[in-house]
């Protein structure tokens, strides 16, 4: 037997919501019929709920796809096509699967009278808390249009600023990539078929010799408890960042970092600030926007500090009394807000808090790019340098006893 979810009208303004269990769609319709209840919906219950999840999984949906979606929409919208039609086209012309199935449920739900904010609440691990209120805000004014341009306008930035990163840190990446194969190979093949020949030599061998052998007659040897430490620190730290308290201690140790700190706390105050202007230029309430970014927020650290900021603002404090002393937020963020506070431009203010951040933010990514590579090709360079000279060392000997 079947279980169906319904949603039924029973005399002028009562409507009821539930559960019934039946056989088919029909005997369920029956059954409602018999409890005296107009349906105004009824569907089989999803018995198969990881369904989202692992479409997810096969097809990612990034902020860049996100951006093409909400650019589309807003133009075949301004087109003069209905909500419907719209949906249908883009999921028709979409190469992402899993958008194109979250957009046939979303479709489903409209068509059944469900309001367009809702249905996307229906899919939080594709529609954020901020997309939904954004949308929410747009069919409340009547400018849902307007409403996507400026999701389109924001999600381009994140992915702009996402392939700066990506950029900058490719090269340090491929140069730490050659450096640690280059090790392996010279520690795996290299220096034991040299130990082979040095055994010959009958002699004392120097000191750095001695501990690049060792050094690689135990990765040789127990390589594979190497591995198995290195994956089981990598699942124990998944396991810990999985958790909040865990992910709050390892942001605070990233924001700890010079630099990299820095940057990632002007990143993501950049992103939430942005965010927070459209919400408010939208009408979205200002305790309802912060409790939306705080949501999306990706820094533990930053969230709880938002969470506090809320509380505040819901005890009946204003933004900038109830960030006054908040021991993570700059002095210009503070006055900033205050002043746009005073003069009724909170929305600009913080529009222009997150440009200055995002500006300091591209300087610092270049000022750790310029950094990062001379570091890392003198470090690697360094560690092939001792491993070369420690195989040399051995025959420079041989040569001065012989002469």
């Amino acid at each position: 037997m079947a279980r169906f979810v319904y949603k039924a009208k029973k005399g002028i303004n009562d409507i009821s919501e539930g559960y019934i269990e039946a056989d088919n769609e029909y005997i369920a319709l029956s059954k409602l019929s018999q409890m005296e209840m107009y349906p105004l919906k009824i569907e089989k219950e999803d018995t198969n709920p990881g369904a989202e999840r692992r479409f997810l999984i096969s097809g990612r949906i990034g902020t860049k796809d996100m951006a093409v979606f909400t650019r589309q929409f807003s133009d075949l919208l301004g087109s003069g096509l209905t909500l419907i039609n719209a949906l249908g086209i883009l999921g028709d012309q979409t190469d992402n699967k899993a958008l194109r199935s979250v957009l046939g449920d979303v479709i489903s739900k409209v068509k059944d009278g469900v309001s367009l904010s809702e249905a996307f609440a229906g899919h939080p691990k594709v529609f954020s808390g901020f997309f939904v209120s954004m949308i929410s805000s747009g069919e409340v004014g009547g400018v849902l249009e307007d409403v996507l341009k400026r999701l389109s306008d924001h999600y381009e930035k994140e992915d702009d600023v996402k392939s700066k990163v990506q950029s900058a840190m490719a090269y340090p990446c491929l140069v730490l990539a050659i450096g640690v194969a280059t090790v392996f190979v010279l520690l795996s093949f290299i220096i034991p078929r040299l130990t082979a020949i040095f055994d010959e030599f009958g002699q004392a061998l120097p000191l750095p010799t001695r501990i690049m052998i060792n050094v690689s007659g135990f990765f040789a040897q127990f390589w594979w408890v190497i591995l198995c430490v290195l994956l089981m620190a990598a699942f124990l730290f998944a396991r810990a960042i999985a958790t909040r308290q865990g992910k709050f201690r390892f942001d605070r140790l990233l924001l700890s970092v010079p630099l990299l700190g820095e940057f990632m706390k002007k990143t993501e105050l950049s992103r939430l600030t942005k965010s927070l202007a459209i919400l408010l230029d939208n009408g979205v309430p200002i305790l309802r926007s912060i409790e939306v970014i705080s949501a999306t927020s990706t820094n533990e650290v930053l969230r709880r500090e938002f969470d506090s900021i809320g509380k505040n603002i819901k005890d009946g404090s204003s933004f900038s009394s109830a960030i006054k002393d908040n021991a993570y937020f700059p002095a210009f963020i503070k006055n900033m807000i205050s002043v746009g506070e005073e003069g009724g431009n909170l929305e600009g203010s913080l529009r222009r808090i997150g440009d200055s951040y995002e500006h300091d933010a591209d300087r610092t990514v270049k000022i750790m790019t310029s950094l990062i590579e001379p570091l890392m090709i003198l470090g690697m360079g360094a560690v092939v340098a001792f491993i070369v000279v420690a195989m040399l060392l051995p025959i420079f000997q041989l040569n001065l006893l012989v002469k």
